[in-house]
């Protein structure tokens, strides 16, 4: 789905239904000068963007990324946030809810918010008048949702998400244990619904990198021995058959492992973190590259390449022009 900045404008985008939302499978797998090349430079600015780490990451990740927004006429701040920042999360293990699963942002990511406070006040200086762009990379994307919920839409018309596990992991699955203690319950319950409207769009990208696998091919631990398809958009999803490939790699039945603990089944596709049905919301327009890896960290611009890279950003860039 690459869009060259030549491409005439997309038409005025319509609210997306259960049942005709848009979706797209975009393929990143391109030749090796096409995956190393430069974006356009151009002279038009178009509104700034704010860019929230995940998980993990620090604002150094993002340098390169800012830079090729930058080439395409796109004014970037990155959110402050250094690894060791992280550990302030553990203040989380003194809340009787996290024990019981029931978590709720604030105190916890007090921090983060603060700094993303403090990117898009600098993005405002930027704007001239224009809304902002967030890409929230991981849980950048929920965080994002959180502050939105915190600190109003007005200075914001595009949410656009990364690799973000968006959903709660389902309740009693066998071995699969809420990793962020009832944040992502709180964010579905009580942050505003997905919506691609003229106003407001949330657009939700997702990578195919590698397909999960089961410990082992009798494993009845997952959700009812089915598999989702995740080839239907969400609320269209069916069962198909659940049998694990007895050619399965070590790699695969690690990756599936933690899919698991994201969606309650290890035998799906997703970019090697997320799975692609936790990336998407019902609601917003939903997107899926193939080939893409979750993290900066460990990719590269050739053979890994990551939602970040310049020939994957081709893809969704055209979000951040209209």
């Amino acid at each position: 789905m690459a869009v060259a900045l030549s491409s005439p404008p997309l038409p005025p985008p319509s609210p997306p239904s259960s049942r005709s939302r848009c979706r797209f499978r975009c393929s990143s797998t391109l030749s090796q000068s096409d995956s190393i090349s430069s974006p356009p430079i151009t002279s038009t600015t178009y509104r700034p963007a704010v860019i929230l780490p995940g998980l993990g990451n620090n604002t150094n990740d993002y340098q390169k990324l800012a830079l090729i927004l930058k080439d395409y006429g796109v004014p970037t701040v990155i959110a402050n946030v250094s690894r060791i920042d992280w550990l302030r999360n553990a203040a989380g293990l003194l809340d009787s809810n996290y024990w019981r699963g029931t978590l709720r942002p604030r105190p916890v990511v007090d921090w983060y918010l603060e700094r993303v406070e403090e990117a898009v006040n600098e993005a405002k200086e930027l704007a001239q008048g224009s809304t902002l762009s967030l890409i929230g990379h991981s849980a950048g994307g929920w965080l994002a949702r959180v502050y939105l919920q915190e600190y109003g839409l007005s200075d914001v018309s595009l949410l656009l998400t990364l690799g973000t596990p968006h959903l709660p992991p389902p309740k009693g699955v066998p071995g699969v244990i809420d990793q962020t203690r009832g944040l992502l319950d709180y964010v579905e319950k009580h942050c505003a619904q997905a919506v691609y409207t003229p106003e407001f769009r949330y657009v939700c990208v997702a990578g195919r990198y590698i397909q999960g696998a089961r410990l082992t091919r009798s494993s009845n631990n997952d959700i009812s021995g089915v598999t989702v398809k995740i080839d239907q958009p969400v609320g269209e999803m069916t069962a198909i058959d659940n049998t694990a490939p007895s050619s399965a790699t070590l790699q695969a039945r690690f990756v599936g492992q933690g899919y698991k603990q994201v969606c309650g089944q290890a035998d799906v596709w997703g970019d090697g973190v997320v799975p692609e049905i936790s990336a998407h919301l019902e609601g917003a327009l939903n997107i899926t590259l193939d080939g893409v890896y979750h993290s900066p960290v460990g990719s590269d611009d050739e053979t890994r390449l990551w939602y970040g890279s310049p020939s994957v950003v081709k893809q969704w860039i055209n979000h951040l022009l209209d």
